[in-house]
């Protein structure tokens, strides 16, 4: 991927190594109360069913342990990564500052992007790095612990540049949906809804942000060339990869699709697909296909 020339985005606030993260769970594994709360807060002001987010914290912590202290990077030494994550945020600024008006009548309003090593606050509630990137609609920001991206790579299967850009876009797809009011609407119709049906409506939601990802990269390759020969199918492995179809089988032997709330690797590749291939926000209608 090409991103070395392309837009800077000031919206990245640091707060790695500042001492301000928390300790959640034990030492045996597991998801501690304080993991449990955070996740129940976001999940009641995302929609997202509560249950199923611990249900993806647990797998995901699984498969991965924090690093030690000693090995997570000191401000100003993992410089380049974050000059990586202030291009491709700024490459989503860039392009729905255009898209957004242009295809939809609404304004971008850009979103802040936060890095941070194993916990911080949100205005959702604290974050903790075994819960993976999230947006939180009450304060538009982005959460990012970049050891995700090793985890991507050595755990997942995926990785690379592009498809590390792919999992920021994703996250700045749900701002889309927040902006465009999509966030509120999937909301009310989780009110009263059975279980499989919210289910339903976080994957639809999840596959939405997967297309609108698509959808940055099909433009911002028409402004900056910033795809390079096997960007896409890297992209495509890590849709696979994080699937929850692949996420519970790897952890539980088995996969229940009732539980799902982000949606199978095949449905993940579908919609990051239809967004490369049109590049327009109407083609991201999971709704409706």
């Amino acid at each position: 991927m090409e991103w070395e020339n392309t837009p800077l985005s000031d919206n990245v606030e640091d707060r790695r190594g500042g001492g301000g993260g928390f300790s959640v769970g034990g030492a045996g594994g597991g998801l501690g109360l304080g993991t449990i709360l955070v996740l129940t807060a976001i999940g009641y002001f995302t929609g997202i069913d509560p249950r199923m987010l611990i249900g993806g914290a647990e797998v995901v912590s699984d498969m991965r342990s924090p690093a030690p202290q000693s090995q997570r990077a000191a401000p100003g030494v993992d410089d380049k990564l974050k000059l990586f994550v202030r291009h491709v945020l700024g490459e989503t600024e860039a392009v729905w500052t255009d898209a957004l008006p242009a295809q939809a009548g609404v304004r971008y309003q850009p979103a802040t992007l936060v890095l941070y090593d194993g916990g911080t606050q949100s205005g959702c509630g604290g974050a903790q790095a075994a819960m993976g990137p999230f947006y939180c609609p009450l304060d538009k920001k982005v959460y990012l612990d970049l050891s995700f991206f090793r985890d991507m790579q050595t755990k997942y299967g995926g990785g690379g540049d592009f498809a590390n850009a792919y999992v920021i876009a994703h996250e700045v797809g749900h701002h889309v949906q927040d902006l465009l009011g999509i966030l509120g609407k999937a909301d009310a119709a989780k009110e009263g809804a059975s279980r499989t049906k919210a289910n339903a409506i976080s994957v639809r939601i999840e596959l939405m942000a997967d297309c609108l990802a698509g959808v940055w990269a099909a433009n911002a390759n028409q402004k900056w060339k910033i795809l390079d020969s096997g960007d896409i199918e890297k992209a495509v492995a890590t849709a696979q990869a994080i699937g929850d179809d692949r996420l519970q089988t790897a952890a539980h032997g088995y996969a229940v699709p009732d539980s799902f709330t982000h949606g199978s690797s095949a449905m993940r590749v579908k919609w990051l697909s239809a967004g490369l291939q049109s590049g327009k926000i109407d083609s991201c209608d999971t709704f409706q296909q």
